[in-house]
């Protein structure tokens, strides 16, 4: 495929530089962007890899965060490393973003993690925001690890996995969505990835799951995979207290754009039940609930041609509703 841009580079975002990739085959066309999970688990590996054809139809942006992959530097104050800070970051690129390619408002998809900064950010900045699409989509904080730790827990008995057993007894139940550690934290999200409950179908660990597509893949350098690797736990130590306090019934009972939610039916991550119950009771101009019945966390990647049309479908629609272009 020829693209008319195919960029990855530097914006000043929050007072210093954060890097973007950008493809595109007509700069014309609406612009998505693309907010990553973890915190600090950068994605534009597998986006761009297996949502490539979606540059025919959107410029598409993904954006390595404040203190994740590419925009990690060792001297990153830790004080910055706040939620709020995070919104106003992802508002600036999305300002950024609207003087570049000439609109009105731009799309935003949130994954995971960031599905919490996308709707937040959203909320906070409506008027710049053209629809929202969330996946693997955050909500409550403390029930969330409940329910994972609960589905690691029953998988376990079920397959009489006494090594996991002893794991799971030593780190114990998260108190508040917190665990002791987060090398405790990991041990759960080892094996609820080992389980299922990341990729539908699948029984790879983290490192099958995340560490070997990045090395696989041409985005990052064996030099940035370092800064990847300290980014990632950087992020996740210094954002979690914060992230896992949150909850979207309380700080988002409305908000005044278009919300689509793209779910695995199988995502163990972030049990789309409670997800549910939110969007359900969410005020909303218009909303849509669309699920993945062969999909975990991650239909994007899962399922990527169903959840591609899905999107250009979103997008066509919101487009003969209000363009975004100016």
């Amino acid at each position: 495929m020829k693209y008319a841009i195919d960029e990855k580079g530097y914006v000043s975002i929050g007072g210093f530089g954060q890097n973007l990739r950008i493809r595109s085959t007509d700069p014309a066309l609406p612009v998505i962007l693309f907010i990553h999970g973890g915190p600090g688990v950068c994605d534009r590996h597998w986006v761009l890899k297996d949502q490539s054809a979606l540059a025919q139809h959107m410029t598409m942006v993904c954006w390595d965060q404040r203190g994740a992959g590419l925009s990690y530097f060792r001297r990153q104050p830790e004080e910055d490393m706040t939620l709020d800070r995070m919104i106003e970051d992802a508002h600036e690129v999305i300002r950024y973003l609207k003087r570049r390619f000439r609109k009105k408002k731009i799309y935003i998809v949130g994954h995971s993690w960031g599905s919490l900064l996308g709707s937040l950010t959203a909320k906070r900045y409506p008027q710049d925001v053209a629809a929202y699409i969330g996946m693997g989509q955050f909500v409550d904080g403390d029930e969330n690890e409940t329910l994972s730790y609960r589905f690691v827990l029953d998988e376990a008995t079920k397959r009489n996995d006494t090594k996991a057993l002893k794991e799971l007894e030593r780190i114990g139940w998260p108190k508040k969505g917190r665990y002791a550690s987060m090398d405790d934290m990991m041990v759960q999200r080892n094996l609820m990835s080992k389980y299922g409950g990341e990729e539908h179908g699948k029984s790879d660990g983290i490192i099958e799951s995340v560490v070997i597509p990045i090395l696989k893949s041409p985005e990052y350098s064996l030099l940035d995979l370092w800064r990847y690797y300290k980014g990632a736990f950087f992020s996740l130590r210094t954002l979690w207290d914060e992230i896992v306090a949150c909850n979207l019934n309380e700080m988002i009972p409305d908000i005044d754009v278009p919300v689509y939610l793209t779910e695995g039916r199988h995502d163990q991550n972030c049990p789309p039940s409670i997800a549910e119950k939110w969007f359900a009771a969410l005020d909303a101009p218009r909303k849509e609930w669309i699920w993945f019945e062969d999909s975990g966390h991650s239909p994007i990647k899962e399922t990527p041609e169903e959840w591609r049309k899905t999107v250009e479908r979103i997008v066509a629609q919101e487009e003969a509703i209000c363009p975004t272009a100016r």
